[in-house]
């Protein structure tokens, strides 16, 4: 497989970042029909309690059916200092934090109501890919696709928190701080493998 066609996504899992790493061309959807639940506008990350999901609000739509580029970001219930405070909370314990906190705190900082998603998640993307020492030949799709040639893969909807990744990704173990009280628990937000393992994170990748 060498090329595959993803949604945008918020601090998107582990099973993304395998693909960005390992599919030669990667199309980003920027018109398919917003859809709520899905990585689009959420992320999953490990707390103390175990799984801790975050969710970007988004303003509701003029009209039923809105392509996700054309969704923007509210401001509702001052996310960005809640989603900063929860990433502090889960992550400051583990051993790149510091080396990584800078890069990301400017997204939590600078008010991003009224903002269009996609672009506050494709910046957020590209500094990963950047921190993860990574440059994916990625374009973005001029119109909704219906149609894939024989060496394309449609995987928009592979990967969903709502059901298995359903790409061929296998999972591989890696450290996490919080593994003492919950186990290994597969498949989190980039910025868990990110934090934990910091420059090994691209062998997991790898692997």
């Amino acid at each position: 497989m060498t090329r595959i066609c993803l949604n945008t996504a918020y601090l998107a899992p582990i099973s993304y970042y395998y693909e960005l790493f390992n599919c030669e061309y990667i199309e980003i959807d920027a018109w398919g029909y917003y859809i709520k639940q899905t990585y689009r506008n959420r992320c999953n990350i490990i707390a103390a309690n175990g799984i801790m999901p975050l969710s970007i609000p988004v303003e509701k739509p003029t009209t039923g059916k809105c392509p996700t580029r054309d969704i923007r970001i509210s401001s509702h219930d001052n996310w960005q200092h809640l989603h900063w405070n929860a990433i502090v909370s889960a992550y400051s314990s583990t051993p790149f934090f510091e080396y990584y906190q800078d890069d990301f705190f400017p997204f939590y900082k600078n008010n991003a109501a009224g903002k269009f998603l996609f672009d506050f998640n494709e910046s957020l993307r590209e500094t990963i890919c950047s921190l993860l020492g990574i440059n994916p030949d990625i374009t973005y799709s001029p119109e909704y696709k219906t149609v894939f040639e024989p060496d394309e893969t449609d995987f928009r909807e592979a990967i969903h928190p709502k059901h298995p990744v359903d790409t061929g990704f296998v999972a591989q173990p890696y450290y996490q701080v919080f593994a003492d009280r919950h186990g290994f628990i597969p498949d989190m937000s980039i910025i868990d493998l990110l934090f934990n393992t910091g420059p090994e994170a691209l062998l997991t990748l790898q692997r």
